[in-house]
């Protein structure tokens, strides 16, 4: 969400004021107080083990204040001197004050904005997705210690950017199920920092949580709303794709909470699904935290949706289902009714309260002074501190992608180009810089700041926002294009267009930005940059076709310092290797697929083209992972099979029917087959070709044998190198057959095709043969 503050740069200007008006407000114990009426009690010894410590603290409850405890806004308990506790932070790019948990001001007037989750995805770089999730973790828990924020932070987002309309495509790390499970298990762990405490049990600096699970991604679009939305999905699509981030943010980055959207799922609110809660997220992937609704679920379910006829089937149905916390009061206004009635017991009520209690013991929550414990050092000199801030603008680089530089346009020269037209809604954006879920940062860097930094500007808006409707001063854009040496032009979204509760109807751009890049290109007298700074894709398709138009970049939300990465890359201090996380589609996309219809696959019989990269079959404007650099790379093979046994654990081989009747290929089940260490490895040397360092991802795409429903391509595997001009580096990597080869079959059952399977690494193709 935009912030209600003023940009940072003023706020650091005031900041010794601060220091002045405002007293130390370091956190005093949220409970186990030394002297405090806990003193002695077993829950408060952190000589015994965290389970022995919450069963005791839940037998000295009473029925009603364990019921308030089951609320985001948990009430205190004084007698016991433990205090109240805001579960709700958030913390998706940056530490944000989106939920009731944080509070900026006084010692703690901002703090370090990432780049939006979509533009660091397009870093590729899973390295830095963690070292992002550290520099967060450090920050909520300084302003945790000075009474600021909490440590339960319901962050990152990982749904699958499955339709390019959806406002909150954003917030993802795009469109491909396995990438979206990398950053998942990156980011977690870089919040959580995990360590060993006493009795083997570990413990976390915060605790973050992946929402919003399953199948969300539709907020309000042509009259239908998340809050109405059934989304109905097959077994097959909730295996291989929109389960997959979910599953790895808890097997792979030990996650301690996962939320469960507002949608319906084939039927069912998923905050009040048995299977897809209780069976799947703790009874197969084996969570070891808690499960909170998304806010105000419990009550949508009920008043919104009518799933039960009373509140108190409600409560039961939520808490039997494996629900632990409500983001909202309903679970304490009718929890006690539900007993009364015998609709839910005790005992599920401590089965909850198990689960956040522990997860609050994990965090030091239950053990006293916190500034006696680990991070208990950490304040204000460690929220947007240097080092900090320099990562910020990092990050902001490395999510740049070079989407067209025809005649090797860029990089533009500051000693050729000396007076530069910035135009555009966005030439002097910051707040929109930021997306939503977002803080108050530290500073701004707007675009025409960070160009400014190189040569002389003239800024001439064009558009006066981004709706750019009725009297527009284009005008003055195309004189000031007219007279300078070159001319940058930033386009594109922000939050009154695609948001949480805010879908597009269209992929193009806003009002009347197309006709101002289009006239301000036709007047110029030098080369034209186009920057889009967008969440979801945008149909520039003109602007691609136009020769005028000599180079484009996609800047998506690129944080604080979004406008020094832009000039940095414009003017080649930095070399831009991102890639796109999601495929831009052609507007007449939206006009054949509603956002409702959740299939991924495509349905020729029905004119139906697909999802994403994996199974769309249409035309695109860029695909996914499309990307440029200043320099060219090449790729040469230095150690790949071209054979690999399966091994069996004692099962048969089984079939699964093709999508052509005619044929029966073989596959067996992933349960089937020995998959510990059955990788397949491939090892690629990378050479920098050109006369320029650069960043460089390395991607292998899987294309298998003919005859099944596997998507016809998917990625497999990725890794980020830094290649000096004419270097070469060597990249190791593996394929996990069992998980990167594998597909759902129509029952959701997970299956590894038997056959050739082909291998793509830019310009290589590579054939492994899967055998029994």
């Amino acid at each position: 969400m935009a912030s209600p503050y003023s940009p940072c740069t003023i706020l650091f200007f005031l900041f010794p004021f601060f220091l002045i008006i405002f007293v130390d407000s370091a956190r005093p114990p949220f409970a186990c107080a030394p002297g405090g009426p806990a003193t002695g009690l077993p829950f408060c010894s952190v000589g015994h083990p965290i389970k022995s410590r919450v069963k005791d603290l839940l037998g000295r409850l009473t029925r009603a204040e364990k019921v308030r405890l089951l609320v985001n806004n948990a009430a205190g308990v004084p007698r016991l001197g433990i205090n109240g506790y805001e579960w709700w932070s958030e913390a998706l790019h940056g530490v944000s004050n989106t939920g009731p948990g944080v509070h900026f001001g006084g010692k703690f007037p901002g703090a370090t904005s990432f780049p939006q989750v979509i533009t660091s995805a397009a870093s590729f770089n899973a390295s830095l997705w963690e070292l992002m999730g550290q520099v967060v973790s450090d920050e909520t828990r300084a302003m945790y210690n000075g009474g600021q924020a909490g440590l339960t932070v319901w962050s990152p987002n990982v749904n699958v950017f499955r339709d390019p309309r959806w406002g909150r495509g954003q917030e993802t790390p795009g469109e491909d199920p396995k990438m979206a499970a990398r950053y998942a298990a990156a980011y977690v762990r870089g919040l959580q920092q995990p360590y060993d405490g006493k009795h083997g049990r570990t413990k976390l600096k915060l605790a973050a949580c992946c929402k919003h699970y399953t199948a969300y991604d539709l907020d309000n679009w042509n009259g239908i709303d998340r809050f109405h939305f059934n989304a109905l999905v097959s077994k097959q699509d909730l295996e291989d794709t929109f389960n997959v981030p979910f599953k790895a943010c808890v097997t792979e980055g030990n996650a301690a909470s996962v939320m469960c959207s507002y949608n319906q799922v084939n039927g069912v609110p998923m905050c009040a699904d048995p299977n897809l809660l209780k069976g799947t997220i703790r009874g197969q992937w084996h969570l070891d935290g808690y499960i909170v609704s998304d806010c105000d679920s419990v009550d949508v379910f009920y008043n919104t949706q009518h799933y039960t006829s009373t509140p108190e089937d409600a409560v039961a149905a939520t808490l039997k289902a494996g629900l632990d916390l409500d983001c909202g009061p309903f679970l304490a206004q009718y929890t006690e009714s539900a007993v009364t009635k015998g609709k839910v017991t005790d005992n599920d009520i401590d089965a909850a309260l198990t689960n956040t209690l522990t997860v609050q013991m994990r965090l030091g929550m239950y053990d006293g002074d916190p500034s006696t414990q680990p991070f208990g050092n950490l304040g204000p000199r460690d929220v947007c501190s240097p080092a900090h801030q320099n990562l910020a603008l990092e990050a902001a680089r490395q999510g740049i992608v070079i989407l067209k530089n025809a005649r090797k346009t860029l990089p533009l020269s500051p000693s050729r180009h000396r007076t530069v037209a910035v135009i555009g809604p966005h030439s002097d954006a910051t707040v929109a810089m930021i997306g939503n879920y977002a803080g108050v940062p530290c500073r701004y860097t707007s675009p025409v700041q960070g160009i400014g930094s190189y040569v002389t500007t003239v800024q001439q808006k064009g558009c006066m926002d981004v709706a750019c409707r009725g009297d527009q001063p284009i005008g003055p854009a195309v004189d000031a294009a007219r007279t300078a040496d070159a001319v940058i032009v930033v386009v594109g979204l922000d939050q009154s267009f695609e948001a949480e509760q805010k879908d597009r109807d269209g992929l193009l751009l806003p009002g009347r930005q197309q006709e101002l890049v289009s006239k301000v290109a036709m007047a110029s007298k030098g080369p034209v940059v186009l920057v889009v700074m967008s969440g979801g894709p945008v149909d520039i398709s003109f602007a691609e076709n136009d020769p005028r138009v000599s180079a484009i970049i996609w800047a998506g939300y690129p944080g604080q310092a979004g406008g020094a990465a832009v000039a940095d890359a414009i003017f080649g201090a930095y070399n831009p290797g991102g890639n796109l996380p999601m495929t831009w589609y052609p507007q007449d996309y939206v006009k054949k697929v509603p956002m409702t219809d959740m299939n991924m696959r495509a349905n020729p019989s029905k004119g139906y083209p697909g999802r994403t990269y994996r199974f769309y079959t249409g035309p695109v404007i860029y695909p996914f992972g499309h990307g440029l650099s200043y320099t060219k790379f090449s790729h040469s093979l230095a150690r790949a099979p071209t054979q690999l046994l399966v091994p069996l654990d004692g099962q048969k081989l089984v079939s699964v029917n093709s999508t052509n009747p005619a044929q029966r290929k073989r596959a067996v089940r992933v349960t089937h087959a020995r998959c510990d260490a059955l990788h397949i490895p491939i090892h690629v040397d990378v050479r920098n070709e050109g006369d320029r360092d650069g960043t460089h991802t390395v991607m292998i795409y899987s294309n298998p044998p003919a005859g099944h429903s596997a998507p016809a391509k998917q990625l497999v595997g990725f890794e980020k190198v830094h290649v000096t001009a004419g270097g070469q580096v060597r990249v190791e990597m593996a394929v996990d057959v069992c998980n990167d080869l594998s597909f759902a079959d129509a029952n959701g059952v997970r299956r590894i095709p038997i056959g050739e399977h082909s291998l793509q690494i830019g310009e290589l193709s590579h054939s492994v043969s899967l055998r029994l």
